[in-house]
């Protein structure tokens, strides 16, 4: 990390599901890292999204910026590239809304910036009985990722709880050990903004599935390279149904990203500046 703080633009998408992203909201609220702003992605969620939203900001003081877009369908991608033209960050971190981050989230990505590099990260799926019981309170005290409190309140105690237990020196002998790979996972990642936008941000052709990954695979191909921080960078992720999700949704996703690895790409024609807008611009240079 640079000697002055890292400006953070925070991006998180949600759809209607207004009490899981105040949720995300509070934990971003308490975080001890604070040189960070806030960016809603809505795919299209109802007024009571934004009246939650609004009720936020007054009573803590914050501003957000809530990008929103009509409800078309699943169109996550469509929207975070909105998001993404809002942001002011030299830096990108973003999550979901149906994330709770722990206090040092931000300070962990933060410390571990590094260019040349994207930081991926993981989460602890709760179940629905605790995801309904952790409150404010909860968020604010830590109590939402003490496995103590976690077990007394619907989790059942694997070995996977040591993802919420391991702390400095373990964390990092962790995140060097796992066999999962540190690939662009959506729920908790974070980059440079200059290697994001030079990839053209996220394919808006993607719809559910491994819809953030393919970016990832993008910057790979450009010769980025990733640090796994999924012991370090802790988030639990609140449960939730998954209506929208359709088998042809991820067959589409799979053949988009085939294309992808096999052909290297590194560049999308289906991003922030969309083939037609690239195509009028080459017309006006050649007139």
């Amino acid at each position: 990390m640079k000697d002055s703080p890292l400006f953070i633009s925070v991006i998180f998408s949600t759809y209607n599901s207004p009490e899981w992203m105040l949720k995300t909201l509070w934990g971003l609220h308490f975080q001890t890292y604070q040189q960070f702003e806030i960016i809603i992605a809505d795919d299209g969620s109802s007024k009571e999204t934004k009246h939650a939203i609004d009720a936020f900001c007054q009573q803590t003081g914050r501003s957000i910026k809530h990008v929103w877009q009509p409800d078309e369908g699943f169109q996550k991608t469509k929207i975070l590239n909105k998001a993404l033209k809002e942001s002011a960050g030299e830096y990108i971190l973003f999550t979901d809304g149906d994330c709770i981050l722990r206090k040092d989230f931000l300070q962990v990505h933060a410390e571990n910036a590094q260019k040349g590099y994207f930081l991926s990260g993981g989460y602890f799926k709760l179940p629905m009985q605790t995801s309904q019981t952790i409150t404010k309170k909860e968020i604010e005290s830590g109590q939402a990722f003490d496995v103590k409190w976690l077990c007394e309140n619907g989790l059942k105690k694997t070995h996977k709880t040591m993802k919420l237990t391991a702390r400095g020196a373990k964390a990092k002998l962790l995140n060097r050990l796992t066999p999962t790979k540190a690939t662009w996972n959506g729920h908790n990642v974070s980059g440079w903004r200059s290697d994001i936008f030079a990839a053209n941000g996220f394919d808006e052709r993607m719809q559910y599935g491994g819809e953030d990954r393919e970016l990832g695979e993008r910057l790979f191909n450009a010769g980025i390279k990733s640090k796994q921080i999924r012991y370090s960078a802790i988030c639990v992720h609140l449960d939730h149904a998954r209506g929208y999700v359709k088998q042809e949704m991820r067959d589409k996703n799979k053949a988009i990203r085939k294309e992808t690895k096999d052909k290297r790409l590194t560049w999308t024609s289906y991003g922030i500046k969309s083939e037609t807008t690239s195509n009028a611009k080459n017309d006006e240079g050649s007139a």
